[in-house]
């Protein structure tokens, strides 16, 4: 008992000490709330700010003080005094940072205004958990365990209510706004409070609540404070651009700006979305222009395909407007610059690197008929100079004076080098130019026993634009001249991307397979065979390349080599990935006709990979809640980083699954828990360039735990009256924000919890009598169910629809968050047809109305395939095409099920089939119930 009470009257006097604290602190707060009044009126006065800047740090400076002698007096109570302690703590280091942003910035007003004002909610949070923390010591020694593990909880429950809702592609520790970053701080502050007042103890009688006051970036006034509903925080990715310095984007290439949408709305998640795009002058983008209606421009992402925008500089701006408050706008914007892409000089068709001609025939090149504008206009042959050059391969360069070429129509000689087109005994030209007046030598022929057989000559074309000299391109082909007359065989890749021109050669991809056609020109109906050779290069004298036929060919033929005998032929990427230190690489098609044998050939050069760079991601653990954040540094590529795609998989890295894609090389995920509660994680990421050439680089494993509480609060805020808890859950919130990174994220972790309770709830039905057969359908694959000899349990079944038609509801309202996903890219497409794979792997828990969401989702994605099938790897094609194909089965399964009565009849089926249209008309004295007026019609 004397313990107890000398306990007691220390106890007494800690609170005794702990209250005066308090009532300093809210003296102290009430300066600050001062200063910063002043501090705004100055701002408006414009006013010279720096000595009440400085005033202000000084009185931050002693508030620190004074919470650190707080802090000090609140670790010499008990535990649950020290874990509030902990919360004070993490109080003041918020107040330094808020000190040190002030130093920092005393020239900003604006920003210097914002800083105090967080420093005073964070004080006054301080306040209240002081507060709080005399409440709980004023509790008798006997409870002290108790008010131990309620604070315990409450802190669990802050630390969780902290995190602030962000995006996933979001990179919050780059971000250089001080404002959005002060913002950030005082929203997590009030969550926090909010969080200590509700959990751990009640309000002190007298105790006011904490006002959060924020300017809004695009308007010079401050928002009335408590409003239910503020503007909305856009951020673009990529969004770190100005009118001097522009994103770059080429005009054949395909690009997106995608947006984080963070609402502070406690009405209404709804909004209005509207993408304008403005044509840039030197000083400004006020000219609105009009893009094609197919592109939507009401979503939260903006997608442009290839060659949609004409060359220049464009601002593109999303602005949102909440719905239960159209005052509250706001608007971000991007800057882009379009650029044009390099013209393709073809001296042949399709630009094939070799072909094969007799020394009787005539050898046209057309490169005015044949280049390539890949910016989607015509190709104007008379928009360029043309010259032409020519040598003996493999014996002598290019014949030159002083580093000069000469061209073939330069009388000029080089000893060194010489010419390879010999005189000829009629004393005429050895080449004519074909082309029009104003472009004459955009075609030439050399004529007929102007070349030397059993040679192979090199010829080279210099095109150079009339308009301006400084844009310029130049084309090669291989000409092997024979003694007998071959037609000509031309070679070109089926996805026309995947062959992109490097100088004498094609780049190839290593992790991609080649696929290529052959064609041949002119009278071919004899044809007896074809014949595809590969043959591997070296580098060699005089700037050339060796080639060597590749070994055990033919045991890789159907294999690594399929159609070597038609004329289209594939090579897989095992090929190259099993040959890494062979850069050039030649494909030959041979086709034999009964007197003679002609080819063609495609020369490659190995498009190296990005390399030297790595990743990693942090945290090493977490829950499905935690966002993880992923760093990628110094990947180096000539050509280019153009984005990071991340997979993640469980044991199997072939079941690998799109996580996120991002232009960042630092964006964050959510992650999901596979298959257990605790699982470890596997994950890798594909570091791509401009040409698509992929790196993948391994992430180290994580441990991911199941938040079981995610699914439970949205059951709750599903079933909730009002709509007060399902607009605050952080989960809508995210799915609102319609950033698919986002989304699919929350869908995938969301879905596979689903799944896996789907799963017990079936084992559990099953092993109670209740037959396999009448409540699921197994998928091809699947073990079987083994067969139990046990009594019928009514229970059971009741209880098992129960749980059935509740996740089936909450199924059917995530499916709803799929339908205004913008479909880009491949990536994008990957992406969400993996999210609808996983949604809707349950069949049995599909609604009539989920799944036909499903079933148009998967329509789309199908046909966005197939437009860029000619231009997308196969392996990209492969991998959205198998998730789509298990999309449309899913489907397809669960509309049967019920059909066949292989699954329940779902309760929110049944009831909306039996609800009554709100256009049906039930008055039996309208003209329209006479049954002989419609028979009339």
């Amino acid at each position: 008992t004397e313990i107890l009470e000398k306990t007691t009257d220390s106890v007494q006097s800690t609170t005794n000490a702990d209250q005066n604290t308090t009532y300093g602190i809210q003296s102290t707060t009430q300066i600050i709330e001062k200063t910063t009044n002043s501090a705004q009126s100055t701002m408006y006065a414009d006013q010279d700010t720096t000595y009440d800047m400085e005033l202000t740090t000084n009185k931050a400076l002693e508030t620190t003080y004074g919470i650190e002698q707080t802090t000090e007096i609140a670790q010499e109570t008990t535990d649950s005094v020290q874990t509030t302690t902990e919360i004070l703590e993490d109080t003041t280091g918020n107040v330094q940072l808020t000190t040190n942003a002030d130093q920092e910035t005393t020239y900003d007003m604006q920003s210097t205004t914002e800083t105090m004002q967080e420093t005073s909610d964070n004080v006054q949070s301080t306040t209240n958990a002081g507060q709080d923390t005399t409440y709980g010591i004023q509790s008798t020694t006997q409870i002290m365990h108790k008010t131990t593990d309620s604070t315990q909880s409450s802190i669990n429950a802050a630390q969780e209510t902290s995190y602030p809702v962000e995006t996933t592609i979001e990179d919050a520790y780059t971000t250089t706004d001080i404002e959005e970053e002060s913002t950030i701080m005082m929203e997590t502050t009030k969550y926090v409070q909010t969080t200590i007042n509700q959990t751990t103890t009640p309000f002190i009688e007298g105790q006011s609540s904490t006002s959060t006051i924020m300017i809004s970036p695009r308007m010079l006034q401050i928002p009335v404070v408590n409003q239910d509903c503020s503007p909305a925080r856009i951020t673009l990715i990529p969004g770190r651009s100005t009118l001097l310095a522009p994103e770059q984007f080429r005009r054949n290439q395909d690009f997106y700006i995608s947006s984080n949408i963070q609402l502070n709305c406690n009405t209404s998640l709804s909004t209005i979305l509207q993408w304008t795009i403005n044509n840039c002058s030197s000083t400004d983008c006020s000219s609105e222009i009009q893009i094609d209606q197919t592109i939507p421009t009401t979503l939260s992402e903006l997608y442009i395909p290839a060659r949609t925008l004409s060359y220049g500089i464009y601002e593109l701006t999303l602005t949102v407007t909440i719905v239960a408050s159209s005052n509250e706008i706001s608007s971000a914007s991007v800057y882009i610059q379009i650029n044009p892409s390099g013209i393709t000089a073809n001296l042949v068709k399709f630009g094939t690197s070799m072909i094969t001609r007799g020394h009787q025939q005539d050898l046209s090149f057309n490169p005015g008929t044949f280049s390539v504008d890949p910016n989607g206009l015509s190709f104007n042959a008379f928009d360029w100079t043309y010259e032409y050059y020519c040598r003996i391969y493999g014996l002598y360069n290019f014949p030159n004076i002083q580093g000069t070429l000469l061209p073939i129509d330069d009388p000029r000689i080089d000893p060194s080098n010489p010419a390879c087109i010999s005189n000829r005994t009629d004393n005429r030209k050895s080449w004519q130019y074909n082309g029009a007046n104003d472009s004459l030598k955009s075609s030439v022929t050399i004529l007929s026993d102007s070349l030397l057989s059993n040679r192979t000559y090199q010829f080279m074309v210099y095109m150079e634009n009339r308009q301006n000299s400084l844009i310029q391109t130049t084309g090669y082909v291989l000409v092997n001249v024979v003694d007998t007359q071959p037609q000509m065989i031309v070679i070109a890749c089926v996805i026309s991307t995947m062959c992109v021109p490097n100088i004498e050669f094609q780049l190839l991809n290593p992790t991609t397979q080649v696929a290529l056609y052959s064609i041949c020109i002119g009278n071919c109906s004899s044809l007896i065979n074809i014949t595809w050779n590969i043959y591997q290069g070296f580098n060699a004298s005089l700037s050339t390349v060796q080639w060597i036929s590749l070994n055990q060919s033919i045991q890789y033929e159907n294999n690594w080599l399929y159609g070597t005998n038609t004329s289209n032929f594939t090579a897989l990427n095992q090929l190259f990935i099993n040959n890494p230190n062979i850069f050039y690489w030649r494909f030959e098609v041979v086709y034999s006709f009964p007197s003679l044998k002609t080819s063609s050939a495609l020369n490659f050069v190995i498009n190296q990979p990005p390399q030297n760079g790595s990743c990693s991601i942090s945290p090493q653990n977490g829950t499905t809640s935690t966002l993880f954040t992923i760093s990628c540094s110094n990947w180096l590529d000539e050509d280019g980083i153009q984005d990071y795609s991340l997979y993640s998989y469980s044991t199997d890295s072939s079941k690998k699954v799109m996580i996120a894609f991002s232009t960042l090389s630092r964006f964050q995920v959510r992650l999901s828990s596979q298959n257990d509660n605790i699982s470890i994680v596997n994950l890798f990421i594909y570091i791509s360039d401009t040409f698509d050439c992929i790196t993948e680089f391994n992430i180290s494993s994580i441990i991911v735990t199941t938040d079981s509480s995610d699914i439970t609060n949205l059951i709750n805020a599903l079933q909730s009256p009002t709509t007060g808890l399902l607009i605050n859950n952080p989960i809508i919130q995210l799915l609102s924000t319609g950033n698919q990174n986002t989304v699919g994220q929350i869908l995938s972790s969301l879905s596979q919890q689903l799944n896996k309770i789907n799963a017990d709830a079936l084992g559990n039905a099953i092993s109670n009598g209740i037959s396999a057969t009448s409540i699921s359908i197994s998928p091809l694959g699947s073990q079987t169910l083994p067969v139990l000899t046990v009594p019928f349990n009514e229970s059971a079944l009741t209880e098992y629809k129960k749980q059935l038609n509740l996740y089936a509801n909450l199924r059917d309202y995530l499916m709803s968050f799929t339908t205004n996903l913008v479909i880009s890219t491949s990536d994008s497409i990957i992406l969400q047809a993996s999210t609808l794979t996983q949604l809707t792997q349950s069949t049995n828990q599909l609604t009539r109305s989920s799944a036909t969401i499903a079933s148009n989702k998967c329509y789309q994605l199908a046909q966005a395939l197939y437009t860029v099938s000619t231009q997308t790897s196969y392996e990209d094609v492969q991998t959205a095409a198998n998730q789509i194909a298990q999309c449309t089965s899913n489907v397809l399964t669960a509309i049967n099920g019920p059909l066949q009565g292989r699954t329940l009849i779902l309760d929110l089926d049944s009831s909306r089939a039996n609800t009554i249209p709100q256009d049906y008309d039930t008055d039996l004295e309208s003209g329209w119930s006479n049954l002989s007026m419609i028979t009339s019609f």
